[in-house]
């Protein structure tokens, strides 16, 4: 099973065009709560700066991830966990 990312609001990463992010699954945020105590969900943060530290809404157990490390953070995640990758 590949890595599935997951995307609220209108996440791009890195640039990448509208049209790629449409083809990515979304998650609304009664699905993610019912999925939050999920052992293969991973939920990241991937706001950076100001973005990520002015922010007084951050969803607990995040894991801050930001979308200018991806090569990074991207190994650490097995193949058959789900990734929610949130901006907002």
């Amino acid at each position: 099973m590949k890595k599935l990312f997951l995307f609220l609001s209108f996440f791009l990463v890195l640039g990448t065009s509208q049209a790629l992010a449409s083809a990515v699954p979304t998650m609304d945020k009664e699905t993610l709560k019912a999925e939050l105590n999920s052992q293969s969900l991973v939920v990241l943060d991937v706001r950076s700066g100001r973005d990520w530290s002015s922010s007084e809404f951050k969803i607990q157990g995040a894991v801050r991830a930001p979308g200018s490390k991806l090569a990074e953070w991207s190994k650490r995640y097995t193949k058959d966990q789900k990734l929610v990758l949130y901006c907002a």
